[in-house]
């Protein structure tokens, strides 16, 4: 037998209907369609989320464009906060009634409810809104993995961190702040600079800068940065080099601007012993030990204040086109969620 919210249902009944985000093809935000699919009851192992808000991810632009190659067609999204509506044979982990959030595959958060695997959830403690969970925990999680693992910050470190007023870099940059860390923020508009000094970026560098190595070194004294942190890609790899110290962490944990084309490691050389490193989050919380204490010192430095959560977008989930459009645009600042 099935547990559900209100009841006991059985296993083999009908597949309940919902609605959710579908790609049929690859391509611009204009290929995401609202759709009404079949929802089955959990299998085992499963637990059956009704969303109460759904985070909206830069990382979901690639699965779109297949940048990311996924099956068609094909659910979009990776991150959502709501409660457990059932839960399938031998879960354990959860319970009906639990408000839970989630990030991980596969993609089809874009939708009012979905199945999910429930040793992947984590709870939502009781201070924490369901939007600040959706908002937080996989743009949270990356700023963890970025400042806590790929290249662990010290007090008194400078780092260099793209897209600072964006989703991930508004919270690693308070973050950082906390820990005393000085952190150097691109952004591409006044009106982002302003955001990003208010969530703890010491110095700005714009986006537009025909020489942001230099910029960083005379912020430095000449020294260059401890870390960079550049989700850009493509069209500031080599700058982002040449903005490090020697042994120097280079993090790459994005392709907004497309794909790093493959380079000699000598340029790591020459420029007095770098370190590369591509990370991926679900390298560091593979086990549900380990995403259970990411996610808890998450929250716990959410709830220490440290961190603020600003959800400055909301969008209704059957206008994910718009979301992205703008996301993709640089019109949005801070947190975006869909609504189901």
């Amino acid at each position: 037998m099935l547990r559900i919210l209100g009841g006991i249902h059985n296993e083999n009944s009908i597949n309940m209907k919902t609605h959710a985000i579908r790609i049929h093809q690859f391509g611009g935000p204009e290929v995401l369609r609202f759709e009404e699919v079949d929802l089955p009851e959990p299998a085992a192992g499963e637990a059956r989320i009704r969303h109460k808000a759904i985070g909206l991810n830069f990382i979901d632009t690639y699965f779109r464009t297949g940048l990311y190659p996924s099956a068609l067609p094909a659910g979009l999204g990776s991150e959502a906060a709501g409660i457990v509506e059932a839960v399938g044979p031998g879960v354990k982990v959860v319970k009906v009634g639990d408000r839970v959030a989630y990030t991980g595959r596969p993609a089809d958060a874009f939708s009012e409810a979905r199945n999910f695997p429930a040793n992947q959830l984590v709870p939502i403690p009781p201070k924490v809104s369901d939007e600040q969970a959706a908002a937080v925990l996989l743009k949270g999680m990356t700023a963890w993995y970025l400042l806590r693992r790929s290249y662990p910050v010290k007090k008194g470190d400078a780092v260099l961190l793209y897209a600072a007023a964006g989703g991930v870099g508004s919270l690693a940059s308070q973050w950082a702040r906390s820990l005393g860390v000085t952190v150097i923020g691109v952004v591409s508009t006044a009106e982002k600079a302003k955001l990003a000094r208010a969530q703890g970026c010491e110095h700005i560098v714009m986006a537009d800068d025909p020489d942001v190595p230099a910029a960083v070194r005379m912020l430095t004294g000449g020294e260059g940065v401890a870390a960079v942190y550049d989700s850009v890609g493509k069209d500031t790899f080599f700058a982002s080099l040449d903005s490090l110290r020697p042994h120097g962490v280079m993090v790459s944990f994005g392709n907004s601007s497309g794909p790093v084309a493959p380079f000699a490691p000598s340029e790591l050389a020459k420029r007095h012993s770098l370190y590369v490193t591509r990370p991926v989050l679900f390298d560091f919380v593979s086990t549900r030990e380990q995403l259970l204490a990411a996610s808890a010192e998450l929250f716990g430095v959410l709830q220490s204040g440290a961190l603020k959560i600003k959800v400055s977008q909301r969008y209704p989930l059957k206008d994910a086109a718009k979301a992205q459009a703008d996301l993709e645009s640089r019109k949005t600042t801070g947190s975006t969620v869909l609504i189901p």
